[in-house]
């Protein structure tokens, strides 16, 4: 069953400002990394628990799919996936 992918809020202004922070070192590699972590999650479309549990919670449906050092945090319901955060991989998550 394909899923639909869904961006929080949150999980938008988490990319805006990682793409925002790369370019102002490099405006076009900060293009890339963006188009690098959208394509990959529209994987989750077809393949919705590709990506693995999140190690910090004991949820089957809270998974991460990790795209150079950030970590793209969504949550399976239903027939969608809900992109919840996008995170620098040093991180921790509360």
């Amino acid at each position: 069953m394909a899923h639909r992918i869904v961006w929080s809020s949150r999980a938008a202004q988490d990319l805006d400002s990682i793409t925002d922070y790369i370019a102002t070192d490099s405006p076009a590699y900060a293009g890339v990394v963006l188009k690098n972590i959208v394509s990959q999650t529209r994987i989750l479309a077809r393949f919705p628990q590709a990506g693995r549990k999140v190690p910090e919670f004991d949820d089957e449906n809270l998974r991460e799919l990790v795209v150079y050092s950030y970590r793209i945090i969504y949550r399976l319901q239903q027939d969608e996936a809900l992109i919840v955060a996008v995170i620098h991989g040093k991180r921790v998550l509360q």
